[in-house]
């Protein structure tokens, strides 16, 4: 009986008998009604708030439930007498026990006890990462997961951007926009081992003091010691094994962020895809580390192809991962790796794409949306290290990156000089500040690629694009529910949205990338 509660779970387990009887017995079950007036009696003497006093279940409640979808973080939908709850873990067609672990007034969260009829699209790991939180779908087949992906972008497009997408009948709206082509989601061939850049947070075990490593559990900063990721390179879980063997073996104290004490902090594990190299980066709560010759040597013979040692510090009490001051421990400064014919510097705070395969299959195709003939210039805003600005600048006649990282900026020039790239400039501070300068200098961008954070475009950015209007915007976006925001708003000045593509840059997890492209209504 779906939404049937089973009442509370310690209660349950007392009583004994299965899952089928508890069900038919629906033990220590309260009717809605008698919680909602306990709730409002305990509310007026001041102990509880609404939050929960409404709801048909409470915390400990035991229920079974129908999965009928997904949330865009990629957790199960079921609801227990028209009370929505988010399950972790479980998949639309299934059936679920589950228990209940937060109720708040219009929505709770439980966690799965014990699944009773399977999704055909479940596929089951031998290494399952999900405890880590960054792996919500690796319990869904990969094909399911990029069909799933581009209803989501559909989706969103619909409900926050007041679009139509293009099924078969649309004609658009009232204001000539025509329905969106929103393209097949863009796969991986292998969508494992694909990440080049592993952060490991490093701590000590609650039980015995011992360094540990690994990630974090969702939604915490508990460690879950782990030697293996299935999203990472083998090299980076290689490096990572070795770094808290021999952090061990000198004694190396693990940092605590509760009393800010211990040394090590993080090791960050880098590597190059097409080259090989490799960097390992040690963050540490002070200057000194003890034993670094040794370390280093063991580090070396460990990890044959290793090509940089550096150390991070970090002494300031916070979750930001990195500080600002880095020191080579030994080898370069640099690894190099290329995306497409494309060769980057890669230093230690340096951001990089962490799947260089399917950037490549991105940027290539921003390049084709912006339908660049060699006579063109293009602004490239959220430039980063110029990777789409080198991109572009293959067959544009002038390319303007501009970014609010000096240190990326410095990065950007460094890697157009070693690409020999003569046509790209590049600008520190903020878009909305930068590019109205450049209009006050005469450029006319014929293209405006822009590639914001997860929050989107600055509106002070949007207001410049709408005022220059460039014949297209090609618009890269990590966040569809932002993306679809600032497409309206690009639509809303004078622009039709002609085309999605969605990347699928981080397999096994509910993030899509998308390109869009968007043409000026009177070009």
């Amino acid at each position: 009986m779906t939404g049937k509660k089973l009442g509370n779970g310690a209660e349950r387990r007392k009583r004994g008998g299965t899952a089928a009887a508890v069900r038919a017995r629906s033990v220590g079950a309260k009717s809605a009604g008698a919680r909602a007036a306990e709730g409002s009696a305990a509310k007026k003497r001041g102990r509880v708030g609404q939050t929960s006093a409404l709801a048909p279940v409470s915390k400990n409640d035991e229920v079974v439930l129908d999965i009928i979808g997904l949330t865009h973080d990629g957790e199960g939908v079921g609801r227990a007498d028209g009370f929505t709850l988010f399950v972790s873990g479980a998949l639309p067609g299934e059936q679920v026990r589950a228990l209940v672990l937060k109720v708040k007034k219009q929505y709770g969260y439980a966690k799965v006890l014990e699944r009773l009829i399977d999704s055909p699209h479940r596929v089951e790991l031998e290494h399952p990462t999900n405890a880590y939180g960054g792996c919500q779908l690796q319990h869904l087949e990969y094909g399911e997961q990029l069909r799933w992906k581009r209803q989501h972008v559909v989706d969103v497009l619909e409900r926050i951007g007041k679009f139509q997408v293009e099924h078969g009948a649309e004609t658009g709206d009232a204001d000539g926009q025509p329905p969106i082509k929103v393209l097949p989601v863009i796969g991986m061939q292998h969508p494992w081992r694909y990440r080049n850049k592993s952060q490991m947070p490093i701590g000590a075990d609650l039980r015995t003091g011992e360094l540990i490593g690994g990630y974090f559990a969702k939604a915490s900063h508990r460690i879950i010691d782990t030697d293996v990721s299935l999203l990472q390179h083998e090299r980076n879980d290689e490096a990572m094994r070795a770094v808290k063997r021999i952090a061990r073996k000198y004694g190396i104290a693990p940092y605590n962020e509760e009393t800010h004490t211990g040394l090590l902090r993080h090791a960050i594990m880098r590597v190059g895809f097409r080259t090989d190299e490799q960097m390992i980066t040690l963050v540490t709560n002070g200057e000194k580390l003890p034993h670094e010759a040794e370390i280093v040597a063991d580090l070396v013979e460990a990890l044959p192809q290793l090509t940089s040692i550096c150390q991070n510090i970090n002494t300031k009490r916070t979750n930001v991962i990195m500080g600002d001051k880095t020191r080579v421990l030994w080898g370069s400064e640099y690894i190099t790796d290329y995306i497409g014919d494309i060769a980057f510097k890669i230093s230690a705070r340096s951001f990089y794409q962490v799947n260089p395969v399917q950037t490549e299959v991105l940027y290539d195709k921003a390049v084709e949306y912006a339908g660049l003939t060699g006579n063109e210039t293009v602004i490239d805003a959220y430039c980063g290290i110029g990777t789409i600005s080198l991109f572009l600048a293959q067959r544009a006649k002038r390319v303007l990156g501009v970014e609010i990282v000096e240190e990326a900026i410095a990065d950007a020039r460094r890697n157009a000089e070693l690409n020999g790239v003569t046509n790209a400039e590049f600008a520190v501070g903020p878009a909305e500040d930068v590019i109205p300068r450049w209009k006050e200098q005469g450029v006319t961008p014929d293209v405006i690629v822009v590639d914001p954070p997860r929050k989107g475009c600055d509106q002070a950015l949007l207001d410049m694009m709408l005022e220059m209007r460039p014949e297209r915007i090609v618009y890269v976006s990590c966040n569809p529910s932002t993306l679809s925001r600032d497409l309206r708003i690009l639509a809303d000045g004078g622009y039709s949205v002609v085309e999605v593509q969605p990347v699928d840059m981080f397999p096994q997890t509910a993030h899509v990338e998308c390109c869009s492209l968007l043409v000026r209504k009177d070009n």
